[in-house]
């Protein structure tokens, strides 16, 4: 799909990895809608980007699906769906005073990043299905946001592994189940990057990280994942693949 002139959404894109994504479909000459829980980070971005923004909570169908309509509106029908809001948690199934740990963090973990982004999937292919077809028969595309935690979840990360390994786990069924519409689906699966939430670490926890990937020896930058969701937007033959974007990282136990 030429994304050039197209409708497209992306949830969490008010800062990281969403924010360099939206920023990157703007440049290639897409109609960008800004979708996030923090409406002023994406007011901001959407601002620098001549896109639009909309305060969205992927668990919530009422929030989702009115963002969905507004901006359908504004820009017409959306194309493409860039699912990359989500959150993170590490907990010890045993905590050191020998409690369990909460099954309320374990489910919040699950329900963002899984269920929220199963939601605005299946919110998006329904409106999607009923457009004209484009080249090749295709009416949209949706990228997923993992993680290498889906493969080598690291020791506390049992919820955002589960939530993770659940988005690899859909990408190949939603593909077939959608290929009688003409809308793919693809994964990313990044390792560890340059976002906001990384760089509140401390500078020496932050390079030991880096030194951890075999090549390059650094954090993956935002728009390393920014240009990959786009090359899969226009790359039709991508479907129903995970792509690991991590520098040949893999983790360690802890």
């Amino acid at each position: 799909m030429n994304i050039q002139g197209h409708a497209a959404l992306v949830t969490g894109g008010g800062s990281g990895l969403g924010e360099a994504t939206a920023r990157e479909l703007a440049r290639l000459g897409a109609k960008v809608a800004v979708l996030d829980v923090n409406l002023d980070n994406a007011k901001r971005v959407a601002g620098e980007i001549n896109g639009i923004a909309y305060h969205c909570d992927i668990t919530n169908t009422e929030s989702l699906q009115s963002a969905m309509d507004a901006a359908a509106a504004a820009h017409g029908p959306a194309r493409i769906l860039m699912n990359i809001a989500g959150i993170g948690s590490a907990k010890r199934v045993v905590g050191k005073d020998g409690t369990a740990a909460p099954l309320e963090d374990f489910a919040k973990v699950v329900t963002v990043n899984l269920i929220g982004t199963y939601n605005a999937s299946r919110l998006f292919a329904a409106a999607c299905a009923k457009l004209d077809p484009l080249e090749d028969g295709e009416r949209g595309v949706m990228v997923f946001t993992a993680s290498v935690a889906a493969f080598d979840g690291q020791v506390g990360q049992q919820a955002y592994s589960a939530s993770k390994g659940g988005l690899v786990g859909m990408t190949l069924p939603m593909a077939r189940d959608l290929a009688q519409h003409g809308i793919r689906v693809c994964t990313i699966a990044p390792g560890l990057f340059s976002t906001p939430l990384m760089r509140t670490l401390p500078e020496p926890v932050q390079a030991s990280l880096a030194a951890s990937i075999p090549f390059p020896p650094r954090l993956g930058k935002p728009e390393e994942f920014a240009a990959l969701a786009a090359h899969i937007v226009t790359n039709t033959h991508l479907n129903g693949e995970v792509i690991r974007l991590d520098g040949a990282l893999r983790m360690a136990p802890r």
